[in-house]
């Protein structure tokens, strides 16, 4: 009997690699789908390359969906300065991108469908995040309505099940997992900025690295050419 297929969308950072991780130790044959939307961290990409080769993931789809013609974020668009003050509490930063994972999910439930797919495993996070209104648990169930309205298999009954295994977890808890299901950590890519090294200032970074600490594996972040600046947000 074939195992069930879950769609992973695997952007080549931490989140996304240890929900790739979690998806195949739940039992599903994965199918990975990258994004190119213009983001300044497209050395991500070859993260999730790397990750999904790591993995045993044969399939994988990379699309080109440029949010960067009309930028309105800090990593779509080099004219918006890249904030590097740290978390600040109930405030938004400028690298939420607008729509970023409407349009993912989106595309997400059309692969869903076309393969016959159960599950789709998002990476995302409420916990120690940046803020992002699409990153809520409220989105999320949101989202898995319109799916049961929006496609022939939800109106069959059939739609995938929208499944987000970190959307509680610390992201020192992350760390741990995905140590656990063997997420090769090295490998994957979260610095905001698009250089050839982490910056270790931009908010992804800050929040790497204190997890990479809270967790005992602040040598991780070094194994990828990155320097623990601070551990503080």
């Amino acid at each position: 009997m074939m195992p069930p297929i879950a769609i992973v969308l695997l952007s080549g950072g931490l989140d996304s690699a240890t929900a790739a991780a979690q998806a195949i130790a739940d039992g599903y044959r994965i199918i990975a789908l990258s994004l190119n939307y213009g983001q300044r961290h497209v050395r991500e990409l070859l993260a999730a390359k790397q990750i999904a080769a790591q993995l045993g993931i044969q399939e994988h789809f990379i699309m080109v969906v440029n949010l960067a013609q009309w930028g309105g974020s800090s990593l779509t668009d080099q004219t918006v300065t890249m904030p590097h003050d740290g978390v600040q509490t109930n405030v938004i930063p400028n690298t939420y991108v607008p729509g970023r994972n409407t349009v993912f999910i989106a595309i997400a439930l059309s692969l869903a469908e076309a393969k016959d797919a159960d599950a789709i495993y998002l990476g995302i996070n409420a916990v120690d995040y940046s803020g992002y209104p699409d990153c809520r648990p409220a989105y999320l169930e949101a989202f898995q309505h319109l799916a049961r309205l929006s496609s022939k298999a939800g109106l069959e009954g059939n739609a995938p099940k929208l499944v987000a295994p970190l959307v509680m977890d610390s992201k020192a808890d992350i760390v741990r997992r995905a140590l656990k299901l063997g997420v090769p950590i090295a490998q994957t890519w979260s610095c905001y900025e698009g250089k050839e090294e982490p910056c270790g200032l931009c908010d992804s970074c800050r929040i790497r690295d204190r997890a990479l600490i809270e967790a005992g594996h602040a040598a991780l972040a070094t194994a990828i050419g990155q320097t623990l600046h601070s551990p503080s947000l």
